[in-house]
């Protein structure tokens, strides 16, 4: 009878929620702006009534849409998910109890209080383990793996704050904290942790990148405090709610947010859109001019927007313009701007200039996703999105076309506007990593000499034939 209650209470609560609040993203034909509103109201009351049940806003999967989509077995939520053993129950909530001291240990230091009941020994050692790793965020030899580990799945929230910190952003601009830290907390919670590849900790390891860019020296002497936030918030919301699916699966299926954004940038200005809405929900800035606020929500979206793999061309060929020319004046806020696009535009398909051990876990990651993504595909008889075809392609494959069609040009640009050592060891271990892949797939070769079409050397645009690899379009 007692969960009986629980669930009917759940029930009545959900329904008057939904009558009052469309909550996600509120779509009106006639409204191309779409309001975004999470159902924070419902998490905060069942998280208060029921310990053991988290209730969440999935933004941009509402039921009352549901009815309409013609693929009603594609569920964007569960895309990826895999079914857990009973063992894994025990186990799952040693980590939520971890993760719950860790909340009270960082809420105690924000506050400025001593912890007076001592937290676990190996809670602490992994903390410490942690705070020490975050002493050498500005390497690019940088584990994020290891680091999301440390912190228990919450790499985003830890390291996004920390820079905020380093930067001496949340006192320059007078930030709540507590804000700060909510804002980070919905962030990464609106990452879908089952998709193998855009996830929350792809996102950490963008922003963590973006602040190795950051600190480039002409960078770092031009841009402004202002830039960086911008820029820091962009590479942690850059992906935010993405599905696991890239757009040309999205137009296929006549999924909403296609329509919503006429079949252009759709997933990019999902982001943005999502980003705003946790921004104005938690009040980040409210205590800002209103056109400060506003023009906050709009650079941060031309931001994401410039990481359309599809626009991959547009922006390479005016970076090269302004290279070849000379001409870029960093006392120029609208030439930092577009700088900060080329850096993130970096940041988000850096995994092939990592090293090896880093890069390889990435390549698996994005081409399992990628696969997957084409087996729904096949199951649906759809026509199968490049890259996605487990039979026809191999992540070495994948992997070597997407490097020297789309990661090597944009590289070596970026290497001649900022020619450092950070520049070169990104094009070493790209060299010694594209090297890696060609020796797991000995038949490209072969099938170049025979004449056979090979998907890493072929002839078409090199951008539509890396469409759905490295970014957020993907």
């Amino acid at each position: 009878m007692g969960i009986a209650l629980i669930w009917s209470i759940i029930t009545i609560l959900v329904r008057w929620i939904f009558s009052k609040r469309r909550g996600a993203i509120s779509y009106d034909s006639s409204d191309q702006t779409a309001l975004y509103i999470r159902m924070l109201g419902a998490c905060v009351i069942f998280k208060q009534l029921f310990s053991n049940v988290r209730v969440r806003s999935q933004v941009g999967f509402e039921p009352e849409r549901r009815g309409s989509h013609p693929y009603l077995g594609v569920d964007f939520r569960t895309l990826h998910s895999r079914a857990e053993s009973a063992g894994s129950i025990p186990a799952r909530r040693i980590r939520r109890l971890f993760s719950f001291q860790r909340h009270l240990l960082s809420s105690r230091l924000l506050r400025g209080a001593p912890h007076l009941n001592p937290l676990h020994i190996l809670d602490e050692d992994y903390c410490g383990q942690a705070k020490c790793m975050l002493e050498k965020v500005g390497s690019w030899n940088f584990d994020i793996f290891l680091f999301d580990r440390l912190t228990n799945g919450n790499s985003l929230v830890f390291l996004t704050f920390h820079l905020l910190s380093q930067y001496g952003l949340i006192e320059l601009f007078q930030l709540d904290m507590v804000k700060v830290r909510r804002f980070l907390v919905l962030v990464q919670e609106d990452y879908h942790n089952q998709n193998p590849y855009h996830n929350a900790v792809h996102a950490a390891d963008v922003t963590q990148a973006m602040h190795c860019y950051l600190r480039e020296p002409k960078l770092a002497q031009s841009l402004t405090s202002f830039d960086i936030l911008l820029g820091l918030l962009a590479a942690a919301t850059h992906d935010l709610d993405h599905p696991g699916v890239n757009q040309p699966f999205l137009i296929k299926t006549n999924h909403y947010l296609a329509a919503l954004y006429r079949n252009t940038s759709v997933l990019e200005n999902h982001h943005w859109r999502s980003a705003v809405g946790l921004l104005r929900e938690t009040e980040l800035f409210s205590h800002l001019p209103a056109e400060d606020s506003l023009s906050i929500e709009r650079q941060l979206g031309s931001l994401i927007l410039a990481t359309d793999i599809s626009r991959q061309n547009e922006y390479l060929s005016r970076f090269r313009t302004h290279l070849d020319e000379n001409d870029l004046n960093l006392g120029n806020a609208s030439h930092r701007h577009f700088v900060l696009q080329m850096a993130l535009k970096c940041a988000d398909i850096c995994n092939p200039c990592r090293p090896w051990e880093l890069s390889k876990q990435w390549s698996e990651k994005v081409t399992e996703e990628f696969f997957h993504q084409g087996d729904i595909e096949k199951k649906l008889k759809l026509e199968i999105s490049p890259l996605c075809d487990s039979e026809a392609n191999t992540i070495a494959s994948v992997q070597i076309g997407f490097m020297t069609y789309v990661v090597e040009p944009l590289f070596a640009e970026w290497a001649r506007f900022s020619d450092t050592r950070l520049s070169q060891t990104m094009l070493g271990h790209l060299g010694l990593n594209k090297a890696s892949w060609s020796t797991m797939e000995p038949e490209a070769s072969g099938s170049s000499e025979d004449g056979e079409s090979d998907p890493a050397r072929s002839s078409e645009e090199p951008s539509s034939r890396a469409l759905t690899q490295g970014s957020p379009e993907s």
